[in-house]
């Protein structure tokens, strides 16, 4: 972690200054559809592009409690049910620097008729989609992520 010296202060930013933890939830309505959004301009990467929800675990939170948290943030709803899929690394550039998160995966039912943005300025818009109707342009690291998803 980086130091902080005496007299100064430093902003430690989680996945870049170090690892960082987050809960990523697949939406899904139980019946073949899965929920993305599209990042918007404000988003600090990736703008334009269709993405799962997801979002930092905080300090002494749990991983359902994220995940419950997050939902209810991006997405105004309550979870039916939560499933707990895979953990991985997630390394990458942005901003010309390296990043580097522990990604917990879940499955989340969800019912549809009450999703809403919850992150309008987050998210230009929301949407239901089946794996052979995706929109585009996908999130860069959707591919491989939904390969968890698709395993479980």
């Amino acid at each position: 972690m980086a130091r902080v010296q005496e007299g100064s202060r430093e902003d430690l930013r989680r996945g870049v200054d170090f690892i960082g933890v987050c809960c990523v939830f697949w939406c899904h309505d139980g019946k073949g559809k899965v929920l993305l959004h599209k990042r918007s301009a404000a988003c600090r990467d990736e703008q334009g592009a269709w993405d799962v929800g997801s979002g930092a675990m905080e300090f002494g939170e749990d991983f359902e409690s994220a995940v419950r948290r997050e939902l209810k943030e991006e997405y105004c709803v309550e979870p039916l049910e939560i499933k707990f899929l895979v953990a991985d690394n997630v390394r990458r550039a942005s901003d010309g620097k390296n990043t580097h998160w522990v990604a917990l995966r879940f499955a989340v039912l969800v019912d549809s008729k009450k999703v809403k943005i919850g992150d309008p300025k987050g998210m230009d818009e929301i949407g239901w989609f089946t794996p052979d109707n995706l929109p585009s342009p996908l999130h860069s690291q959707f591919r491989r992520h939904y390969e968890f998803v698709k395993k479980a």
